[in-house]
């Protein structure tokens, strides 16, 4: 589950993380109204979950009234990748000395959380070779490695403790909320010294909102997401233009790790768990399908109890009705695999024997159509 800022900063000041004073709004009466409490200026911030925000002019300074009218009118109806926004923020400006990039995140490939820090914060973090990545203990961070991430950014020394402090109390999230990634760009240290979370991303892990009931009120399914909860999967949309679908969110989860390490990138996530039957592949399809982006569909499925030739009579229905006009890449491997396979030959649909291979496949053929 993704917050969007603003509930991302209502969990940071929940740990002690200190952020800009803020009003989220609906509607221009309530966008006046926040105004005469923070008085100008302000920043309007579009809550959007995707990113991209500030390239996209979802984020504006307003500088007075006549502004505000014109500039919330223009974000309110302002589309990101797709993406309406669901509220407009209104946030006091602060006078910024220094601008730092702090995350915390979950590192899948080595079974850790880890921790990414730059002295440039504001700028995208892949786009900077300036930063410090460390790895997180299974004793959790330690007074040292907080004091040497304190020096590689250089942080003054009036602001250090309150640097260290934010670092462990950012942890305090990560752990206590069973969060996926904690990150904070811009982090600021403002004119007094003291430290600002400008912004707020938060990915808590849905598996385990059952055991967060103070989180459930920030789950939002889109239109997409409740036609997969009402057929019984799960479903995450994402960025880029690969659909992943599997058996299992273990599998669907490291398939979408192995896309992104053969240069990939996921456009969804979609389990239909050991309930796959050819309607519900079917209706997934139908889900995928809306999503204008999705250039291919890398199916893995295997072991359990899926009948995998239901799946694949799934998949020929889709074709048949044109649900589906883009390729598959499919591994099958468990019950009626054989049949599932037999089925499939000589359709649209592309079989592996290993998802290494189907993943090289499905990546090379939306590459090469960029």
């Amino acid at each position: 589950m993704r917050l969007l800022e603003y509930q991302g900063k209502e969990l940071f000041n929940q740990f002690g993380i200190k952020t800009p004073q803020s009003i989220l709004v609906q509607d221009m009466e309530e966008a006046k109204s926040a105004a005469e409490k923070l008085g100008f200026p302000f920043v309007l911030k579009s809550q959007l979950t995707v990113g991209g925000r500030g390239k996209a002019g979802a984020i504006q300074k307003c500088k007075d009234s006549v502004e505000l009218e014109s500039k919330f009118e223009e974000l309110l109806h302002k589309e990101v990748k797709g993406e309406l926004p669901r509220g407009i923020l209104l946030e006091k400006m602060v006078e910024i000395v220094k601008e730092i990039y702090l995350s915390i995140f979950l590192n899948r490939s080595k079974r850790c959380f880890s921790i990414i820090a730059s002295s440039e914060g504001g700028v995208d973090i892949e786009q900077t070779e300036n930063k410090i990545i460390k790895e997180i203990t299974i004793n959790g961070i330690s007074n040292e490695l907080a004091s040497e991430i304190a020096n590689g950014l250089d942080i003054p020394k009036e602001s250090r403790e309150s640097f260290i402090t934010l670092l462990f109390n950012l942890f305090k999230v990560i752990i206590e909320k069973e969060a996926e990634l904690a990150e904070i760009n811009p982090l600021a240290i403002v004119s007094d010294g003291s430290l600002l979370a400008l912004d707020a991303k938060v990915i808590i892990d849905d598996n385990s909102l059952f055991r967060h009931k103070d989180l459930v009120k920030y789950l939002h399914l889109s239109e997409l997401e409740k036609q997969a909860s009402d057929n019984g999967f799960s479903f995450v949309e994402l960025e880029g233009n690969i659909a992943i679908i599997g058996n299992g969110a273990g599998l669907v989860m490291s398939t979408l790790d192995m896309v992104t390490d053969a240069k990939g990138t996921a456009g969804s996530f979609l389990d239909f768990g050991g309930r796959a039957t050819s309607e519900t592949i079917y209706e997934a399809i139908k889900v995928i399908s809306r999503i204008p982006k999705i250039k291919a569909i890398l199916v893995n499925l295997f072991g359990g109890i899926v009948r995998t030739d239901l799946v694949a009579m799934g998949i020929l229905d889709a074709y048949k009705n044109n649900i589906l006009n883009v390729p598959v890449f499919a591994r099958i491997s468990g019950a009626q695999s054989e049949k599932a396979k037999e089925l499939l030959q000589g359709s649209e649909a592309r079989l592996f024997d290993t998802v290494e291979e189907a993943i090289n496949a499905v990546v090379l053929k939306v590459n090469n159509n960029n």
